[in-house]
């Protein structure tokens, strides 16, 4: 954490930074508010993905700003914490903050009700809820990767595709006993029932250290395939508990949290074969992380280990910003400045086939659609890295859409 935020004064107090040298200082800044979980429960990710995060800003600020403006963060630690992150929150706002990321659920449910009343951008990208993808009920929530039931419908779509279709297959869904591990429940059952194979649902114990009965339940259901749904550490014990229960690993798929670190911590090529659903791409492949490397890591002026530039969790830190970054660009060009909450808004409903130059799937935002199609594609461990195994692509958004659109009408019901 003090590797993560070197140079800002303190590691889990308020604290705000200017990521930018080339911008023009006579330009009024933008301020993001990035008010994360660095100490509780999102350790195993936030770190890496908000390194990504001021490094993306950093280098925009290098290169010029945002037509001339430079971007602020505003980063403070919420420890996962709802009221410690509505307290956050409120000091962000009063300070200028346009848009907020809280890379927690349970805060960034908390918040909905007050960004919404107070035309404040709020990005939930893998996190939070993925009703949010309503535009017109949540018009300044922007979940803009695919949700977990399009996570669940893309794996789906594999193995019907991939590994000899679905029909009278057996599939185990292992999944932590917690509202997101349950999340892909009512999808992969319309799915069953679509596609006429058996599926069985297994839970266990936060924080999922120990599997170990579960893991024998799912050996007598003797499966084709299993669907992991944790993350952290829970999934290196679901990866491991798996193949000790005879489950080969190619007949494992996952959540999107399943990274490099799990991997080399499942140890040598145990893990080869092991699919996962992929937001993002990883690696330093893509040009704007070799634009990252040339202009941030090489002068110096990263946020944090330079051995985390192109992990998965790195990565998507950087598409979260390089898409808000194009939707305060679009907004300032057709709205002038200062950047407001409601233009901000309107900015991502602009973005149209923006791949942030081929690190992720071309993201399309609307008024009525804020997940941008739900797009991702299906990786495998290789022993090395995680290799792609498709292109990208969506499946069955029909039955993610009638999720989305009965829970929003749940939450416009007061429910």
């Amino acid at each position: 954490m003090k590797t993560l935020l070197k140079g800002l004064a303190g590691v889990a107090g308020a604290m705000a930074l200017a990521v930018g040298g080339t911008a023009s200082a006579d330009k009024e800044p933008i301020k993001f508010a990035l008010l994360q979980d660095f100490t509780a429960v999102y350790t195993f990710v936030s770190s890496e993905y908000n390194q990504g995060q001021q490094d993306y800003l950093r280098l925009i600020n290098e290169t010029g700003g945002v037509e001339g403006h430079p971007i602020e963060t505003i980063i403070r630690d919420t420890a996962n914490e709802p009221q410690r992150g509505l307290e956050a929150y409120n000091r962000a706002r009063r300070e200028g903050a346009v848009l907020v990321d809280f890379f927690s659920t349970p805060v960034s449910r908390a918040a909905v009700n007050r960004v919404l009343r107070d035309e404040v951008v709020m990005i939930t990208a893998l996190h939070g809820r993925g009703d949010a993808s309503h535009g017109e009920t949540f018009p300044f929530v922007f979940p803009m990767m695919a949700t977990y039931w399009s996570q669940a419908t893309l794996l789906a779509d594999y193995i019907d595709r991939h590994q000899g279709g679905l029909a009278n297959k057996r599939i185990a869904l292992v999944h932590i006993d917690s509202p997101f591990g349950r999340e892909p429940l009512p999808v992969l059952q319309e799915l069953a029932q679509q596609k006429g194979f058996q599926l069985r649902s297994f839970g266990y114990p936060s924080p999922g250290t120990e599997q170990s009965a579960t893991w024998s339940d799912v050996r007598r259901y003797r499966p084709d395939h299993v669907i992991i749904w944790g993350a952290g550490g829970g999934q290196q014990v679901s990866v491991r508990e798996a193949i000790r229960n005879g489950i080969r690993p190619q007949n494992i798929l996952s959540v999107v949290w399943l990274s490099e670190t799990d991997a080399r911590n499942v140890g040598g090529n145990h893990m080869n074969g092991v699919k996962r659903f992929e937001a993002v791409a990883s690696g330093r492949e893509p040009a704007v992380i070799q634009d990252i490397l040339t202009h941030v890591v090489e002068p110096g002026l990263g946020a944090g280990p330079a051995a985390n530039v192109g992990s998965s969790y790195y990565n998507i830190g950087v598409a979260t910003m390089a898409v808000a970054v194009e939707a305060a660009r679009l907004a300032i060009r057709e709205f002038g400045a200062p950047l407001t909450g409601d233009t901000l808004r309107r900015g991502f409903e602009m973005i149209e086939g923006f791949d942030a130059r081929g690190l992720m799937p071309p993201v399309t935002l609307t008024a009525t659609d804020h997940q941008g199609g739900g797009y991702g594609r299906v990786s495998q461990w290789n022993g090395q890295t995680w290799e792609p195994l498709t292109d990208w692509s969506n499946a069955f958004q029909e039955i993610v859409w009638h999720e989305i659109e009965k829970d929003a009408q749940g939450f416009r019901d007061g429910r």
